[in-house]
């Protein structure tokens, strides 16, 4: 079944936008994503056999994962989360701990944002936490981001706690994917509770690194915009 959808995913290739991509996702020699392998697959596209071939195990799921090819990698994430969504309680620990064990091959940014939420963050919401705040202060790039975007999850509940206190702790972070993800969270904040926003950021604007303070910021108006990037 597996080979099934490899070739699925391989029908769908595209060499022009799998060149494009490698370039996108900074595939290069020490770059963040050197190494994986583009098909040039279509994220619809991936999602459609990602709805057909939904019923591979975790065996399976991990074999996908553990390659070097980027669309099967987010295939397998995409049926994981999709997995998690129809288990009961009981499965979807199973999954958690199964996507917490392979972190290692959830190796670029967009497999950290079609998953995390919708697994570790989703399954997290009445539970502790704690495996977050240990993920934030992880030597690998994925697994920070991970536990920052994971908190969608909670902002969508307007439980934002978890968003503040991870931001914190990602304050110093110097990759721009990690200020990215933590200023894209707290613009989701922002957006259900404006005053939230304004309190983290009159308390820590004047040292949150350039990019994520732009990203919180986006939706405020110019006059707030003004004032919280004049330290630059």
């Amino acid at each position: 079944m597996i080979n099934n959808l490899k070739k699925e995913l391989a029908r769908f290739g595209n060499p022009e936008k799998a060149k494009i991509l490698s370039g996108f996702f900074k595939t290069g020699k020490g770059q963040y994503g050197y190494g994986d392998v583009f098909l040039g697959v279509k994220v619809p596209e991936t999602r459609s056999v990602a709805k057909k071939f939904n019923s591979l195990s975790l065996d399976d799921l991990k074999k996908l994962l553990s390659g070097k090819i980027h669309e099967e990698r987010l295939c397998a994430l995409m049926i994981l989360a999709d997995k998690f969504k129809q288990s009961d309680s009981k499965n979807k620990k199973m999954i958690v701990n199964f996507y917490l064990k392979n972190t290692k091959y959830v190796n670029n940014w967009d497999l950290v944002d079609l998953s995390a939420d919708k697994i570790l963050g989703d399954y997290l919401i009445d539970k502790d936490k704690s495996i977050l705040y240990k993920l934030a202060k992880s030597q690998n790039l994925w697994e920070r981001r991970i536990s920052i975007i994971s908190t969608f999850a909670f902002i969508r509940n307007n439980k934002f706690d978890d968003t503040i206190k991870i931001s914190e702790i990602l304050l110093k972070d110097k990759h721009d994917l990690i200020q990215k993800a933590a200023g894209w969270m707290l613009r989701e904040m922002g957006k259900r509770d404006k005053k939230e926003l304004i309190k983290f950021l009159d308390k820590h604007y004047r040292k949150m690194p350039r990019t994520m303070l732009r990203y919180a910021i986006e939706r405020l108006g110019k006059d707030k915009k003004a004032f919280y990037m004049k330290k630059f």
